[in-house]
């Protein structure tokens, strides 16, 4: 996490991966990370204290790196892309919402994947990473190739949750969390 971040972005993550097995088992530890210790305000004003920083974060499993309205500074912020380079070496898997697409472009870990950013920012991400199979964010709201997936963020933050989910857990897990979040319920909703 940063200052700025989507909260969607982190708390979609959480909501996912935080809910018990049918049977009252925690599956999953989830933690939040920062360069330090300081409390983090999101874009929308919610104030979370980090649980671990860069340099006391435990070996990782997965990594969600959210994004902000303004990127500039978290791209340009060394410490932040050396930790996704350096942790992306031990991860099974790599998340990118939103704009934390352009994180995983400057850390140069996921040369000729695809990927999906932003609606409207994949023209950019393009251009500024090459290196990057951007996929037309108008039409993909969720890609994965290999270890790496993305997603176009905000809300659709839980699909990219939830695909990782069902791909470490099953497809009746899966459906499970869907149930405990009443995901369910918004499939039928009316508009």
């Amino acid at each position: 996490m940063y200052n700025g971040v989507l909260q969607s972005e982190v708390v979609a993550t959480s909501d996912v991966f935080a809910k018990p097995s049918e049977d009252g088992k925690q599956l999953f530890n989830v933690i939040t990370i920062a360069e330090n210790q300081n409390a983090i305000t999101t874009e929308e004003g919610l104030r979370l204290i980090p649980d671990y920083t860069f340099e006391t974060c435990p070996k990782l499993t997965a990594l969600f790196v959210p994004s902000a309205y303004d990127m500039w500074a978290q791209v340009h912020n060394e410490k932040i892309v050396s930790f996704i380079k350096e942790r992306d070496r031990e991860t099974d898997y790599t998340v990118s919402n939103c704009a934390g697409a352009q994180l995983i472009g400057a850390s140069g870990i996921a040369s000729e994947k695809k990927i999906v950013t932003w609606i409207g920012g994949g023209e950019q991400l393009q251009k500024d990473y090459p290196d990057l199979k951007v996929q037309n964010d108008t039409l993909v709201a969720y890609i994965e190739d290999g270890k790496y997936s993305s997603s176009n963020g905000n809300l659709a933050s839980y699909i990219s949750a939830l695909e990782l989910l069902e791909k470490m857990t099953s497809p009746e897990h899966r459906e499970f969390v869907e149930g405990y979040l009443y995901l369910d319920r918004l499939q039928d909703w009316e508009k």
